[in-house]
């Protein structure tokens, strides 16, 4: 076996942990974890770093959706689906390992708050065809609808005495808005807080250990802030400057501070504030991407934590409030690597208009308003270098500083990667985001390849005769879009469970992602058809002009494989030969993507044998030098 696949191994079975949990008590920390080869529940000591096995297989080998904790702290509550089509139902593990099935239904399900009852749960399923909240009362086995929305209802939690539950959804007009209500238990007596602006989103996040009280976010500023409703006097009290995005996350138990969530440029850092006086300060992590673990603490009072940058990979640390110290209480796995081994990112902001000097060959837009967009950049080292151009999903995301096992494969096979936060990422407030509503295909595009063309002009030894466009999801649009909208620009394009086809898309998505995804950013198909025909990748698919590989698994329900199908079937009529022009590859035990280890390698093996022809790779020596 070569080096080049000793890294591609090493890297995939690097052991990845998710969802760290602590008892209700504090004394104990489940999460998943793959140490063994394949994703199982395990419990973890965090005073002795000690780690349990739980489970046997009854957990997905997919750790993509979370678990939660009964009140007594005897099992725990996971989602079971089938080969990855997250049409999850209910189960729960208890610690002789035996598993039951809780909640079974058709459609989506998605365990929302367990009461501290021990009696009550909350979810949401698609059962009806919609996403809406149900009610399950574990003695009887018996479920209630509680809401009954045309558009999906989410973010549920239960009151501590479980006679209530906050909920978000949209009633208004305007698409873009989603409220904050409270409802008894039953589902009777629904009422909107009205905390923000018609337009603007709102949702709950915990509520006050008294119950008098609920932690809300919202963006009525346009960035997003947190607040605290009181129920007495039915006003809302809200906290920090403005200056960043900052979403809410969880009182602590006496009630009198609550955590929230900062996103500062690619970086994340929890802050604590003072109910009471509104001051807040950052937690003193170093820099990277910190993210709040879970909402119970340890039962020493310490705060769980991941922490991970570009070139550390996530780890649990215990951060004591009181004192601002902590330690690291699940230290990360490098197997053969140390994290000198691996590239560290640069991130940079430019301006762009939206319409890069590369012709536009599908639609011609004119320039939009010029933004400040941010970007990260990893350098490969290899001179000269290709480069990859790797956009995000969601599109409801952005990237961040944090260690990504396949871009550091990449860089290892001698690509450097630029990723691009373009116009509608979030991090950046409300009106960033809107601004790629009506607008797929156009000026967020226009910042991918502005991005890149940016890169070349400012580092010579780039390769711009071997750049490439890699992305998944919204990301797989993106590869999908510029290289129908931008094909004077790549050499070579991967579109992984990428949208193609919009009309294909609204029809045939899961009903949640329907309503809140396309309709909110693009209308309804059928009043706008023109632009949904207009930003198809699909109907320009004569315009590739670069190999392409598509990848999709044959279980997607979020975007559904059709749309992979549609765009081979429409570069086979536009007379594209499969095999020379473009590769097609569908994944027959897989959804929408996978945390799996052998997925892994699979995804990286196609990923690395189609760059490796197609583009030409550099053998990698980071496992010898980790070695050392």
């Amino acid at each position: 076996m070569s080096d080049t696949d000793d890294t591609l191994r090493a890297l995939a079975e690097l052991p990845t942990m998710a969802h760290p949990a602590p008892t209700p008590d504090g004394d104990e920390v489940a999460l998943y974890y793959d140490v063994d080869g394949r994703n199982q529940l395990y419990l973890l000591n965090p005073t002795s770093g000690e780690l349990e096995q739980w489970s046997d297989g009854q957990v997905p080998k997919d750790a993509r959706h979370g678990f939660a904790w009964d009140a007594d702290g005897d099992r725990v509550f996971f989602h079971l689906d089938e080969a990855g089509n997250e049409q999850n139902d209910i189960h729960a593990i208890d610690r002789d390992g035996d598993t039951e099935v809780v909640v079974e239904d058709d459609g989506q399900i998605s365990l929302a708050s367990v009461g501290e009852d021990g009696e009550t749960l909350l979810f949401g399923s698609s059962r009806d065809g919609q996403m809406n909240v149900y009610r399950h009362d574990l003695p009887s086995g018996e479920a209630t609808k509680l809401t009954d929305h045309d558009r999906a209802a989410g973010a549920a939690t239960l009151s501590p005495d479980c006679d209530r539950f906050a909920y978000a959804t949209n009633e208004a007009d305007d698409y873009d808005n989603v409220d904050t209500y409270v409802a008894d238990v039953d589902g009777s007596s629904a009422r909107n807080l009205a905390i923000g602006e018609t337009g603007a989103e709102s949702a709950p996040a915990d509520w006050h250990p008294d119950g008098d009280a609920l932690l809300v976010s919202d963006n009525s500023p346009d960035k997003g802030r947190c607040g605290v409703y009181d129920f007495d006097t039915e006003s809302v009290t809200w906290y920090g400057d403005g200056e960043f995005e900052e979403s809410a996350g969880f009182f602590l138990p006496d009630g009198d501070r609550f955590l929230a969530t900062r996103m500062r440029g690619a970086e994340d850092v929890p802050v604590v504030y003072d109910v009471e006086t509104g001051e807040g300060r950052e937690l003193d992590l170093p820099s990277g991407v910190a993210s709040l673990a879970d909402d119970t603490l340890l039962d020493d009072g310490r705060l769980l934590v991941q922490h991970t940058t570009p070139t550390r990979r996530s780890e649990l640390v215990a951060y004591d409030l009181a004192t601002d110290e902590y330690e690291t209480v699940l230290e990360a796995e490098y197997g053969p690597f140390s994290p000198d081994d691996f590239v560290d990112a640069e991130y940079f902001t430019f301006d762009s208009d939206g319409v890069p000097e590369t012709p536009q060959r599908a639609v011609d837009h004119a320039p939009y308003e010029e933004m400040e967009i941010g970007a990260i950049f990893y350098d490969s080292g290899e001179r000269p270098s290709p480069l990859i151009v790797n956009p995000h999903g969601g599109p409801r995301h952005h990237d961040r500083l944090s260690f990504g096992y396949r871009t550091q494969f990449l860089l290892s096979r001698g690509f450097s990667v630029l990723q691009v936060n373009y116009r509608g990422s979030t991090g950046r407030g409300r009106e960033f985001v809107e601004e790629l509503y009506d607008d797929w295909g156009g000026a967020e595009q226009g910042d991918v390849a502005a991005a890149a063309e940016h890169v070349l002009a400012e580092y010579d030894w780039l390769d711009d005769d071997r750049v490439v466009v890699y992305g998944g999801s919204y990301g797989g649009y993106s590869a999908y879009w510029q290289l129908v909208q931008f094909p004077d620009l790549y050499d070579a394009g991967i579109s992984w469970v990428g949208v193609s086809d919009l009309f294909d898309m609204a029809e045939n998505t899961m009903p949640h992602f329907r309503s809140e995804l396309m309709v909110k950013y693009l209308g309804e198909p059928d009043d706008n058809a023109a632009l949904y025909e207009e930003r198809s990748p699909v109907t320009y698919a004569g315009n590739l002009a670069a190999p392409l590989l598509i990848v999709h698994g044959v279980n997607d329900r979020r975007v559904p494989v059709s749309q992979a199908r549609i765009f081979r079937d429409a570069l086979d009529d536009a007379g594209f030969d499969e095999g020379d022009d473009y590769e097609y590859e569908e994944l027959g035990e897989e959804g929408h993507g996978s945390s799996d280890i052998d997925d892994k390698i699979r995804s990286l093996e196609l990923l690395d044998d189609f760059l490796d022809r197609r583009i030409g790779t550099a053998e990698s020596d980071v496992v010898a030098a980790g070695d050392d």
